[in-house]
């Protein structure tokens, strides 16, 4: 039997590049207790900048997924001007950071109207944020339902019940009056 430290803290940090390889968004995180007290981390920006730069001139042609890189395990997916990551520690569960990613992917999809390029995540960099927080977690992975995902996103419609006040309603309001009463007293 094997000794391995399972954790639920499987991701090490989320990164959107452009097809340029300058950062959109990254957000890296370093649960504490992580189950691999030895593995590399990436707490500076110098170092989160060189990991970028490096795995971006690995991954910038479209074709692959996945890629061992630097002690990382990284999925990833191209959608028009943008490149989306997800890295784990090597020994993650690929297929769990795979269905990660695409589940990320489909509700910014849904969110953004099926527009996931630079210039409508920088839009709407509040939406994708918090789509990013309702599937991973401080490192952990808590939703792999894209429809789910969005459905915690998105804005609320507004309410219509609302009755907007102005000088035309408040005007037709006293004619209706004014009319009612009218009748009311030729009927007498």
């Amino acid at each position: 039997m094997s000794n391995l430290n399972l954790s639920l803290y499987t991701v090490s940090g989320f990164i959107i590049t452009d097809t340029d390889g300058h950062r959109v968004l990254a957000k890296y995180y370093h649960p504490p207790g992580s189950p691999h007290a030895g593995s590399k981390k990436l707490t500076t920006l110098k170092e989160q900048r060189a990991f970028e730069k490096g795995l971006f001139q690995k991954t910038k042609k479209a074709g692959g997924e996945i890629i061992l890189y630097d002690g990382f395990l990284a999925v990833y997916r191209h959608s028009l001007d943008l490149i989306c990551y997800i890295i784990g520690d090597q020994l993650a569960n690929e297929l769990m950071l795979l269905s990660a990613l695409v589940s990320f992917s489909d509700a910014a999809h849904m969110l953004l109207r099926n527009q996931l390029e630079k210039r409508s995540v920088l839009e709407n960099l509040d939406l994708v944020l918090l789509c990013l927080d309702e599937t991973i977690d401080d490192g952990v992975i808590v939703e792999t339902d894209s429809t789910a995902i969005a459905a915690r996103v998105s804005r609320p419609k507004a309410d219509t019940t609302e009755i907007v006040i102005n000088e035309q309603t408040l005007m037709s309001a006293y004619l209706t009056v004014k009319d009612k009463v009218q009748q009311r007293i030729n009927q007498l």
